[in-house]
C-alpha cells in the first residue's frame, strides 16, 4: 500500500515535470513568434519604398566619356586629319572615313551600311563638306538605336528574377556583383544564387562580393545541380521577400553543348516556379574581344533567349564600337556597360551618351 502511493507520487511528480516542461516551450513559442512578428513589423517600416527604381541614376556622361577614352581617342585619332579641316567631300575622304570607323570594331556590315546613307546624303547635297560628317554620323548612330529596348525589365511583384551567363573570363561575377550594388543602392533586398558549381572558385568569389555589397546568397556544394540552386534561390526568395534574384551560370564555353543544354534546364526550372520568370536573361561579354564577342552572343542565343547585354571592361579596350555592331547584327540592346573593376563601376547603357561619348 506504502509502495503504491509512493508510486502515485512519483507519478505525480513525473506529470508536474511534464506540465511544466510544455508550459516552458509554449512560452517559449509564443515568444519567438511575438519576436518575429516584431522583427518583421520592424523591417516592413525600415524597408525603402518599393516601388520599382529609375536606372536613370546610374548613368554618368562623365564617367562614360573616361569609359570610353581609348575608343575615343582611337578614333580620334582616326579621323582628326579628315575632320580638322573643311573641305569637299570626295570618294577619297569617305573611303579614309570608313576604314576609320571599322577600326572601331563597328564591324564591317553596320559601317557599309553607315556609309550608304552617307553616300546617299552627300549625293542629295544633305551633307556637303567635312565638317558635317561628325554631326550626320551621330544623329544616324542615335536613329539606329530607337528600335532596341534599354530597360531592365522588372516582375509586377517581386522577386525579379535575372539570369546572369558568359564565358570564363568576360567579367561575369563582377559583373553580378555590380548589379547587386546597384539594386542594394536603390534600397533593394538581394539575392544571389552561386549557380556556377562546376569551379569552387566562382562560389567563393561570389561569397565574397555577397559581403561586400551587402546581399544574401543561397550555394550547395561544389559539383551540385546548377538547376536546384536556382530552384533553392527562388525559394528562398519568395519566403524572405526579396526584391531581386540574380542567378549566376557556369562560364559556358559554347563549344560545350552539354553545359549550353543545362542553361536551357535552369532557364525552365525558374519558369515552373514562377511565372513569366526570368524576367531578364543578360549575357555579359568581354568588350576588349571586339567581334568574337557577336559571335558568343549567337551562339548562346541558341540555348536561351538573351534579352540583354551587359558589355564589361569597355575602359580597357579601344573596340567600344562594338556596341554599335551588336544592336545591327544580333539585335540583343546593351543595358548596362563595366568601366571599372569597383562594384560602383557599372553604368546603365544610354545610346546618346555613348554616341555623344564616342565622337565628343
Amino acid at each position: 500500500m506504502v509502495f503504491d502511493y509512493l508510486k502515485e507520487l512519483a507519478g505525480l511528480g513525473e506529470a508536474k515535470k511534464e506540465i511544466k516542461e510544455g508550459v516552458k516551450e509554449t512560452l517559449i513559442k509564443e515568444e519567438k513568434e511575438e519576436v518575429k512578428e516584431a522583427v518583421k513589423e520592424e523591417v516592413k517600416q525600415e524597408k525603402p519604398d518599393s516601388s520599382w527604381l529609375s536606372l536613370d541614376s546610374w548613368f554618368s556622361l562623365e564617367d562614360l566619356k573616361k569609359g570610353l577614352e581609348k575608343t575615343r581617342s582611337r578614333l580620334e585619332s582616326s579621323l582628326k586629319d579628315l575632320l580638322a579641316v573643311e573641305q569637299g567631300l570626295s570618294e577619297e575622304v569617305l573611303e579614309e572615313l570608313e576604314a576609320a570607323l571599322i577600326e572601331s570594331d563597328m564591324g564591317v556590315r553596320p559601317v557599309t551600311k553607315l556609309m550608304g546613307e552617307l553616300r546617299r546624303a552627300w549625293e542629295a547635297r544633305e551633307v556637303t563638306d567635312s565638317a558635317g560628317i561628325k554631326e550626320f554620323l551621330k544623329r544616324r548612330l542615335k536613329e539606329s538605336f530607337k528600335d532596341l529596348n534599354q530597360e531592365l525589365n522588372m516582375a509586377p511583384t517581386p522577386p525579379t528574377v535575372i539570369i546572369v551567363a558568359g564565358v570564363n573570363g568576360s567579367g561575369k561575377t563582377t559583373s553580378i556583383a555590380k548589379l547587386g550594388y546597384m539594386f542594394t543602392k536603390e534600397g533593394k533586398q538581394v539575392l544571389l544564387a552561386a549557380g556556377d558549381t562546376f569551379r569552387a572558385a566562382a562560389v567563393e568569389q561570389l561569397e565574397i562580393w555577397s559581403r561586400r555589397i551587402g546581399a544574401q546568397i543561397i550555394k550547395h556544394q561544389a559539383g551540385a545541380d546548377p538547376a536546384a540552386v536556382a530552384y533553392d534561390a527562388l525559394e528562398a526568395g519568395l519566403a524572405r521577400g526579396v526584391d531581386v534574384v540574380i542567378v549566376d551560370t557556369a562560364g559556358r564555353l559554347h563549344t560545350k553543348q552539354n553545359l549550353m543544354q543545362e542553361l536551357g534546364k535552369i532557364k525552365r526550372v525558374i519558369s515552373k516556379r514562377i511565372e513569366h520568370a526570368p524576367h531578364e536573361v543578360l549575357m555579359v561579354l568581354d568588350a576588349t574581344t571586339g567581334q568574337n564577342a557577336i559571335s558568343q552572343a549567337k551562339l548562346f542565343r541558341q540555348a536561351i533567349d538573351i534579352t540583354g547585354i551587359f558589355l564589361a571592361k569597355l575602359d580597357g579596350t579601344a573596340k567600344g564600337g562594338i556596341v554599335i555592331g551588336m544592336q545591327d547584327e544580333i539585335k540583343i540592346p546593351v543595358k548596362f556597360v563595366g568601366l571599372g573593376e569597383r562594384a560602383e563601376d557599372i553604368q546603365k547603357f544610354n545610346p546618346e551618351g555613348f554616341v555623344d561619348a564616342l565622337f565628343d
